[in-house]
């Protein structure tokens, strides 16, 4: 029997390039994009026929024809047969959260080896029909006869073929995700030059990437894409300062379609296991994840839709036995700059540490050298469920490069957020010992 958890070791991770909505991967469906993913992932990893303990995924837009979604993609890779996928979701949080679940398995031996994988599409979002002709379509396949199925149709009317949009809106409020961040940044004074700062940052950061080759063996092409196709390296601030704002047109209006994450298309996997697993089948270990927090908040109180992760890291940190500081890099994801500023000074107020976080302090402030390093959300993109891969794997890579601690943070529609840790080897020895 298992007596003592193991170490869980990140292999690594790829994904394909993210792209806005409706343009190059338009025609694809979630089942294109996560197979897609979980084949690079194969190749990256000489993975072909192998069995996997257990794939765990999802997308967060989704139709009917993606029940199952993947297990039926692993089904279309070259990996055995025998590996289960297993389909969950949790907003923005989908990719990481279901590779928790994996790491926890791991972790207590029942398991040696998993993947987390995301996908989503929004040029493939559902239209969904009128309750009313829904209704008539259902009986009409109850008939037997084509006169009786006409006699369904008796009063339609045109008003019925209008479908119903698809929309992005928090049930329990009405309102969308960007007018929540708009509501947080109002709450907290982020004006909008700051955001837009914040924005230019994140395609700088990331368009140096792809120029230095550091994104080479973290994205793989994929239906003759060969990198994201939102990233703007020649962005400034007087572009930026022109657009109009997108959720509220008043003048108290700050977020754009700039400084927030573009509707986006894309797929990414992560690959963990036992460090015996990856000895055994030779494979390099980038980094060891070590702490997780799941946690959510009273958004429709009036808490803030995406303050939630403020609460995850709290929590995690005090696990740990660990400072805001103590950390060589911070993954925090760019749903909108808006919301990971509001983040930042919300981890220095003294009134929300203690009122919300229950701290007798303020955690202070990061070094903002350290935060979103190769760019985030905003720049390279943001299809949902696909996140949390892309920055496990990008965050596994940094610590191989350069070592240390890493803090991953993913708030996540429904007022919940994400929070993880990440350390190298020398790290993690010394933190186990301490």
């Amino acid at each position: 029997m298992q007596r003592f958890l193991r170490r869980v070791a990140v292999i690594g991770g790829v994904r394909i390039p993210f792209c806005r909505s409706n343009t190059f991967y338009a025609d694809l469906s979630n089942l294109d994009l996560m197979t897609g993913a979980l084949n690079a992932l194969i190749d990256r990893y000489n993975l072909k026929g192998q069995h996997i303990d257990e794939v765990v995924g999802g997308a967060v837009i989704t139709h009917s024809k993606d029940f199952n979604l993947t297990r039926e993609a692993v089904l279309g890779t070259q990996l055995a047969p025998s590996t289960p996928g297993i389909t969950m979701m949790q907003a923005c949080g989908t990719s990481l959260q279901g590779g928790l679940g994996s790491v926890a398995k791991i972790a207590t031996g029942e398991i040696e080896c998993a993947i987390a994988v995301g996908s989503d599409t929004t040029s493939d979002a559902p239209i969904v029909v009128s309750k009313k002709l829904a209704k008539r379509l259902t009986q009409a396949t109850q008939q037997k006869t084509f006169m009786d199925k006409l006699k369904v149709f008796k009063g339609f009317g045109p008003g019925e073929l209008v479908p119903l949009a698809p929309a992005n809106a928090e049930p329990r409020t009405g309102l969308s995700m960007g007018e929540h961040a708009e509501l947080m940044a109002q709450e907290w004074n982020i004006g909008r030059a700051e955001q837009d700062a914040f924005a230019l940052e994140s395609h700088r950061k990331a368009a140096e990437a792809y120029r230095s080759g550091y994104m080479d063996d973290l994205v793989a092409p994929f239906a003759g894409v060969f990198r994201d196709n939102n990233i703007r390296p020649d962005a400034t601030a007087e572009k930026l300062a022109t657009l109009k704002t997108s959720f509220d047109k008043t003048a108290r209006g700050t977020l754009t379609a700039a400084n927030s994450t573009p509707l986006t298309d894309g797929a990414a996997a992560v690959l963990f296991a036992s460090e015996d697993w990856a000895t055994k089948h030779g494979l390099p270990i980038l980094a060891y994840i070590t702490y997780s927090q799941t946690a959510a908040n009273d958004f429709v109180g009036g808490d803030g839709l995406l303050m939630a992760p403020t609460i995850a890291v709290s929590r995690m940190l005090d696990r740990a036995g660990l400072k805001l500081q103590d950390f060589d890099f911070y993954e925090i994801h760019e749903a909108f700059a808006a919301q990971v500023l509001a983040t930042l000074k919300a981890w220095e107020d003294p009134d929300y540490c203690k009122d919300v976080l229950g701290r007798p302090e303020p955690m202070g402030a990061i070094d903002r050298a350290k935060l979103n390093v190769r760019g985030s959300s905003i720049a390279v993109g943001h299809p949902f469920a696909a996140t949390g891969a892309r920055i496990i794997a990008n965050l596994a890579k940094l610590l191989s490069q350069q070592h240390g601690r890493g803090l991953i943070s993913i708030c996540t529609a429904g007022g919940m957020g994400v929070a993880a840790i990440l350390e190298s080897k020398d790290a993690a020895e010394i933190h186990q010992a301490a």
